[in-house]
């Protein structure tokens, strides 16, 4: 998968230069840290979530530079290498550990996804390849959105990056099913949940069939209007 820099994103590229970015939720982490390696220069506090124990686990054991922790050496290098300076990815591992307070259980299908925890409203939610395979069904998917979209404070942004047409993928030898969703269903979803669509784009990725079904990549920045508004 792409690395993501969520900051940009969120910031001057979609709705003008943000003055304060305190806080973004990471909605199915998975055991991945390498869709936040952009964000940690963008927020001040980042909370990771996923519904699986043994995901925060390995999460965990990055944060704690666990010898048996998985090496993400080369992503992180190759972020940097992108944003300008490959020599500076050790500055960046650490910035990311200090950046990320809370591994949080979630679970997408809940009206609060962190229940029992109840947070205040954030500046970003932003989820990466999760809804898709947490739901069974568009219903179920439109639901999830609108309770992803509940953490996120008047005036803040939800960003997904989501797996279009994908029925299946694969993980070593298990197959999981995964839903099939479209651009117009995935920005129905997200104008559903009371969010204005800032920007969105396909990027034109293909799968080899051994590894998912999946046609494309789908991604999606929307803005909560503002209490004002």
């Amino acid at each position: 998968m792409p690395a993501i820099d969520v900051g940009e994103m969120s910031g001057e590229n979609t709705s003008g230069t943000w003055s304060h970015r305190d806080t973004l939720i990471d909605i199915g982490s998975g055991p991945s840290i390498y869709q936040l390696l952009s964000a940690c220069e963008s927020f001040r506090e980042i909370i990771v979530t996923d519904f699986l124990e043994q995901n925060r686990v390995e999460i965990r054991k990055w944060l704690e530079k666990d010898p048996e922790a998985f090496d993400w050496t080369s992503m992180v290098k190759y972020t940097c290498q992108m944003e300008g300076d490959r020599e500076k990815w050790m500055e960046k591992e650490e910035k990311l550990r200090r950046t990320i307070k809370q591994v949080l259980p979630c679970d997408v299908t809940l009206a609060n996804p962190l229940d029992p925890l109840v947070l205040q409203p954030v500046d970003c939610v932003f989820s990466s390849y999760c809804l898709e395979s947490a739901c069974n069904d568009v219903p179920t998917y439109r639901s999830a959105v609108k309770n992803v979209g509940s953490l996120v404070k008047p005036g803040g942004h939800l960003i997904f990056a989501v797996i279009l047409e994908e029925t299946y993928y694969m993980v070593g030898p298990h197959k999981f099913n995964c839903l099939y969703l479209t651009p117009e269903i995935v920005t129905d979803a997200v104008k559903g949940a009371g969010f204005e669509v800032l920007w969105s784009q396909a990027l034109g990725f293909t799968f080899p069939l051994a590894i998912c079904d999946a046609k494309d990549t789908f991604f999606i920045v929307a803005k909560k209007p503002s209490k004002s508004q």
